[in-house]
């Protein structure tokens, strides 16, 4: 996964998720977004490759070692960019959409 291609709906999503809840299991993500349990890991390992997000170990009372998949200060900018271009495409879809109704 290249930094510098475009992003995937998945891996916005995901990346939205994880802004908000960074303790979500990969199992909880999965539910989430709809997406089988390989691929989330997949999918985060590729954000985690290109810098975008970090694990961080944390104990819970159970004293299991639990993760936190948590979104760096560039994938949270990477984050905003990526909204922005995959809406900006989006409405290009939709007028071009219109156009071809109004035909």
């Amino acid at each position: 996964m290249n930094s510098n291609n475009s992003i995937s709906e998945e891996l916005l999503d995901l990346m939205h998720i994880l802004e908000k809840n960074p303790n979500m299991t990969q199992r909880q993500l999965s539910k989430e977004i709809g997406l089988s349990i390989g691929k989330v890991n997949y999918c985060l390992k590729g954000l985690i490759d290109i810098g975008l997000v970090k694990i961080e170990n944390f104990n819970n009372s159970n004293k299991k070692l639990k993760y936190a998949y948590v979104l760096t200060p560039t994938g949270i900018q990477q984050k905003i960019i990526y909204t922005k271009k995959f809406i900006a495409k989006k409405i290009q879809e939709h007028d071009k959409l219109m156009k071809y109704i109004e035909k």
